[in-house]
C-alpha cells in the first residue's frame, strides 16, 4: 500500500481543501464576480454596431463596458482588471496588428497625466514615511481641539493643508489621518460599543467628509483629478489646468471647510463636547516624536517649491507631472527619502497600470466615434435643457449616480468624458461644465460608505451605522450642492466661465 505523505501542516497532500472543488464557495464568489463582466461584454457585442462607429470601436465599447462592471464586481483588482482587458482587445485586432497594435496599446503609459498620478503617489509616500503630514496634523490639534468642535475644524485644517501636497485622498485620509482621528477617538474614551460613540463618530465623519472636499479644492487633491483635465481639454476645448482648478474651487471649498464641521456637529452631535484630553495626547505625541529633522523641514521647503511651480505653470511652462517629478528626483538628490521606497510603492504602481491602460482605452473610444455616439444617445434624455440648465442637470445626474460606483475613479473614467461631451453638445458653457463635473467628482463621494478608500476605512470603525452613514451622507450632499452651486454659481459667473 502506498504511503501517504502529509505537508508540514499536517494536511495530507493530494487532499482537497475545504474551499476546493468546482462547485465550493469560492468558485461560485469567482463565478459570481465574472459573470456580469461577461454578460456586459456579450451583450454589447451582440447589439451591433452603431452607425458612425467602426468595428474596432465597437470592440473597445464592449471591452470598456465590461472593465467599469469589473471595477464594480472585482474579480480582480483594477490593475489586473485593465491588463486582462488590453489582452483582450490586443487578442481581437482591436489595436491593430504587429508591433504598431502593442505600440498603440501602450500609448496611455506614455501620457503626461498618468506620470503625475504616479509621481503624485511617490510624493505622498514620502511625506507619510517622513512623519510630516502626521506632525502637522497633530500640530493643528494641539492649537484647536480644546473643545470637541474644534478637534473637527483641525481635522478640516489638516486636510486643507496637507490637500495640494498628498495628492491621492486615500494616501491623505487613510495612511495621514485615520491614525491620528482614531487615536483622538481612543484619547476621548470613544469606542463603538460605549456611551462616547457618537464622539468617536463626529470625528471619524469630520475625517471622511472634510478629505472630500480638500480632494475637490485641489487638481492634485485626488489621483484622478488630471484625467479631468484631460477630458475637459479634449471634450470642451478648455485649458483646465491646477491654477484654473484652484481659481474656481478656492472660495466654495473654504466656506464648505468654514461650515462642514459644524453641520456634522449638529447633525451628529457627540456626548462630548470639551476634549482638554484629545489636545494633551497630541501633544504627547508631538513631544514624543521630538523637534522637526531636517528631513521634514527639507520636505516642508520642497513641497512649497512644487506648489508654487504648478501655480505658476503658465510662466515657466513645465507641465505639473515634469514639475513632479523633478521634485522626486531632488528628494533622491538630498537623501529625504530611497530609491527603494520609491520602488516598494504599490499604489504608485497600480496606479500606472489602470489608468495607462484606461487612459489608452478612452483615446480609442474617442477616436473610433464611439464617444460622439453615445454622447448622441444621452443628449436625447436631455432635450429641451440648454446651456446653464444643461450644465446643471448633467451635473445632478453626475453627483447621484455616484450610488451605483464602488469608487471616485471608475466613476470618473465612465462617465466625465460622456458628460462632457452631452453638456458641450446642449450649448452648455464649457468652463462651466468642466467645474461642476470636476468638483462634484470628488464631493459626490459623500453619498455612501464605499466610494473610495479612505470612506470605507473611516467608516469600518463602525462608530457610525450604515443606514446613518447614509442618511448623513445625503444630508452632506445636499449642503454641498447648496454651497458650490449658491456660492460657486455667481462667483463662476464673476469668473466668467458662464
Amino acid at each position: 500500500m502506498a504511503e501517504t505523505r502529509e505537508s508540514s501542516s499536517g494536511v495530507r497532500a493530494g487532499s482537497p481543501e475545504p474551499g476546493d472543488g468546482l462547485f465550493s464557495r469560492r468558485a461560485a464568489v469567482w463565478i459570481a464576480r465574472w459573470l456580469p463582466v461577461v454578460a456586459v461584454a456579450l451583450a454589447v457585442r451582440s447589439s451591433g454596431v452603431p452607425e458612425g462607429v467602426t468595428p474596432e470601436g465597437w470592440w473597445f465599447a464592449c471591452v470598456f463596458a465590461a472593465t467599469i462592471v469589473g471595477f464594480l464586481t472585482r474579480p480582480l483588482p483594477m490593475g489586473p482588471m485593465v491588463l486582462v482587458a488590453l489582452a483582450v482587445l490586443l487578442a481581437v485586432g482591436a489595436f491593430g496588428h504587429g508591433a504598431e497594435a502593442v505600440e498603440r496599446m501602450l500609448a496611455g503609459f506614455a501620457d503626461a497625466t498618468v506620470w503625475l498620478v504616479v509621481a503624485a503617489f511617490l510624493l505622498s509616500g514620502t511625506v507619510v514615511r517622513t512623519g510630516l503630514g502626521r506632525r502637522v496634523a497633530l500640530w493643528l490639534i494641539s492649537k484647536l481641539g480644546r473643545t470637541t468642535l474644534g478637534l473637527g475644524y483641525s481635522i478640516a485644517g489638516a486636510e486643507l493643508i496637507l490637500g495640494p501636497i498628498i495628492p491621492s485622498n486615500t494616501a491623505r485620509g487613510g495612511g495621514v489621518m485615520f491614525p491620528v482621528v482614531n487615536g483622538l477617538a481612543q484619547a476621548l474614551g470613544a469606542d463603538p460599543y460605549n456611551e462616547r460613540r457618537r464622539t468617536g463618530g463626529y470625528l471619524v465623519l469630520c475625517g471622511s467628509h472634510a478629505n472630500l472636499v480638500a480632494a475637490a479644492m485641489f487638481f492634485t487633491g485626488m489621483a484622478a483629478n488630471p484625467q479631468l483635465g484631460n477630458f475637459a481639454a479634449a471634450d470642451l476645448g478648455v485649458s483646465w489646468t491646477w491654477t484654473t482648478w484652484l481659481a474656481g474651487s478656492w472660495l466654495p471649498g473654504i466656506v464648505s471647510m468654514s461650515l462642514l464641521p459644524a453641520l456634522l456637529y449638529w447633525i451628529h452631535r457627540p456626548e462630548l463636547t470639551h476634549s482638554p484630553e484629545a489636545r494633551r495626547e497630541a501633544r504627547r505625541e508631538l513631544q514624543a516624536m521630538g523637534p522637526c529633522t531636517a528631513r521634514q523641514v527639507a520636505l516642508a521647503v520642497l513641497l512649497a517649491a512644487l506648489v508654487a511651480a504648478w501655480a505658476s505653470e503658465p510662466v515657466h511652462g513645465v507641465h505639473a507631472a515634469g514639475v513632479a517629478l523633478a521634485g522626486i528626483a531632488v528628494i533622491l538628490i538630498l537623501g529625504l527619502d530611497r530609491w527603494l521606497d520609491f520602488t516598494a510603492d504599490r499604489g504608485a504602481w497600480d496606479a500606472l497600470m489602470w489608468l495607462g491602460g484606461l487612459v489608452a482605452m478612452a483615446e480609442q473610444l474617442q477616436r473610433q466615434g464611439v464617444m460622439r455616439w453615445f454622447a448622441a444617445q444621452i443628449e436625447q434624455q436631455v432635450g429641451g435643457f440648454t446651456g446653464v440648465w444643461a450644465a446643471l442637470l448633467v451635473g445632478l445626474a453626475y453627483f447621484f449616480s455616484m450610488y451605483g460606483f464602488s469608487m471616485l475613479t471608475g466613476h470618473i473614467m465612465a462617465m466625465a468624458s460622456v458628460l462632457f461631451v452631452v453638456a458641450k453638445a446642449a450649448g452648455a458653457p464649457p468652463m462651466l461644465v468642466a467645474a461642476v463635473i470636476s468638483y462634484f467628482s470628488n464631493l459626490c463621494g459623500c453619498l455612501t460608505n464605499y466610494s473610495t478608500g479612505q470612506v470605507v476605512i473611516y467608516s469600518g470603525l463602525g462608530y457610525v451605522s450604515t443606514p446613518r452613514w447614509f442618511a448623513i451622507g445625503l444630508a452632506v450632499g445636499v449642503f454641498h450642492l447648496a454651497v458650490w452651486l449658491g456660492v460657486g454659481m455667481p462667483y463662476w459667473r464673476m469668473l466668467g466661465w458662464w
